[in-house]
Formats: structure tokens, sequence, C-alpha cells
């Protein structure tokens, strides 16, 4: 990796990364999106999918590439952000990862941990037990066994519990004992930007976007998601803005107002998560969206 300035820009859900991306890297810059819902297709109300207009003006990268059924790796992402970075250099734009999945950018930064391949009856196992006794007592059990990545990984993702169980089961350690690197593996100069507001403005912002969400139509579109035969088994509906819908349901007080402030309330607990996280990460030029004038505010030279 070489040449024009590799920029990493996060922050949590709601503050304001696509507006900031359409005013100052329009015309300049293409945008790897490392956001963990936005790669699924039909999913574009409840994951405040940049517009048409803006991925015109600024192109977006790995959005609408898989089908909701289809599973989607921290290490996909990095191979495919590897991929895409030089193709956009060689175009003469700067590549922008951008989005707020955080363990994206930190295996994107220091690599991946080396944790055990799959084992696959140990995995078919724990499907069986998926499908018997639900997810519930699985996330249950791995807040017992290993209570840092139960911390870390919320108990509607079915694919990291499953894969943290089968970690644990496999070896007898917990996922978290596995080492993660911790000093960068790139080897080019880079700039990590995070992105971000007070708390009380950024839990505003959160509703208020929640509310455009269903004025724009959620609830049509999560309809037309399950017509097409997804439910909540599917990677792509376990997402915030999709899961509230089926966990409402199955508790029989399934009401529009109920779905919108759970999601609100989802989105917020996630938004202080996403901030935790990514305040972990060090070297990071923490900044107000609307303080930024020009990418030069960024450390940016054109």
């Amino acid at each position: 990796m070489g040449g024009l300035p590799l920029v990493l820009l996060f922050g949590p859900t709601g503050v304001g990364k696509t507006e900031l991306i359409l005013r100052l890297f329009n015309g300049v810059g293409e945008v790897i999106s490392a956001d963990s819902m936005q790669v699924y297709r039909g999913l574009d109300i409840g994951t405040a999918k940049p517009s048409s207009e803006v991925r015109t003006l600024v192109p977006h990268h790995l959005i609408d590439i898989l089908d909701p059924s289809e599973q989607y790796t921290a290490g996909e992402f990095v191979h495919r952000a590897e991929a895409l970075i030089p193709q956009i250099e060689r175009r003469g734009r700067i590549p922008i990862l951008s989005g707020g999945t955080a363990y994206y950018f930190r295996n994107f930064l220091y690599g991946l941990p080396e944790t055990p391949v799959a084992n696959s009856a140990v995995r078919e196992w724990l499907e069986q037990r998926l499908e018997i006794e639900g997810l519930s007592p699985l996330y249950a059990e791995l807040k017992r066994v290993d209570p840092e990545a139960g911390e870390r990984i919320s108990r509607g993702d079915t694919y990291r519990i499953l894969r943290a169980l089968e970690v644990y089961h496999t070896t007898g350690r917990p996922l978290s004992s596995f080492p993660v690197p911790l000093r960068p593996r790139l080897e080019r100069p880079y700039r990590l930007i995070g992105l971000i507001r007070d708390r009380e403005e950024l839990y505003q912002r959160i509703d208020s976007r929640v509310e455009e969400m269903f004025r724009q139509g959620l609830l049509q579109e999560v309809g037309r998601l399950i017509a097409s035969g997804y439910g909540e088994e599917d990677p792509g509906m376990r997402g915030i803005g999709y899961r509230e819908f089926f966990l409402l349901r199955r508790l029989g007080c399934l009401t529009l107002s109920r779905v919108k402030e759970e999601i609100k309330k989802n989105s917020r607990r996630y938004a202080k998560r996403q901030v935790t996280f990514f305040k972990s990460i060090p070297g990071v030029q923490w900044v107000h969206p609307d303080s930024i004038r020009n990418v030069k505010d960024l450390g940016i030279l054109l």
C-alpha cells in the first residue's frame, strides 16, 4: 500500500459521517463502507444507507453486495477492503474507510486474531442446540464461560455467539483469551479520524433519525423483506431496526410506537458501546463534525 493518504473515518451511529463525507470528499474520494448491515440488499431505510444521489457524488463500495441470508465476517471485510484500496488509488482518489462497525476497523488496523479453524462437528452440535433451545440459553452460556466476549457480542448476533462457543468447546479456552495483535500492521501513512458529539446531542439525532426512518417507510421495508422469505434467523435481519419487529411480535406486544421506542433505545445503547470501543484505539484525532471546514483540518493535503 502506498501513495495517496488512507483515511479511516469512524464514529457512532447518527453522528453525521455521510454528511461530512459528502461535504469534504465530493469528487476526490471513494468510500469503503465499514458497516456490517449496509452490505445487505433490501435493507435500505433501517441501515440509513447513503442515497443513490450521495453514492453518485462520492462512490461507495461494499454496499448491496449480499442477500440478507448470507453471513459477512470481519475477515471478509478486511480482504475486500485491501483489494479495493489500490483500485481507488489508481483512479487518483482518496480511499476512505468509513462506518461504525468498530471491530472491522480494529481488524483492518491490527490484523485478525489467531483463533482456531472452524470445527464442523462442534458447530453442528451448537446449531442443533440453537434449533432446540433458542439463542437466549446459548448467549447466557457465553456470558458464563467468556464474560468478556459476552459483553462485546450482541445478544442477537447468532453467528458470533456460536463462533465464540465453538472456540470454547473446541479448545477449552474462551475466545477472549486468544491474543489480539496490538501493533498497527499498516506500512503506509494513514489518518484515524473519530467523529464525536455530546451525548445529549447524539441521542437527539438518533431519535430524530429513527422517526425519519418510519416516515420513509421502515415498516413497509420490513414487510417486503418478510414477504421475500427472510426471517429473524437471517444475518441481515438481526440488526437494530429489524430485529425489534420480530422480538416484540414474539412477546405479543407489537405496536408501532413500542417498536419505534425499542429501536431508539437499542440505537442509543449501541452508540454508547461504539464510542467506548473506538476510544480504545490509540492515535485517533477526535473532532466534532460541524467543526471541520475542509480536508486540511484533518491533516490531509491535496
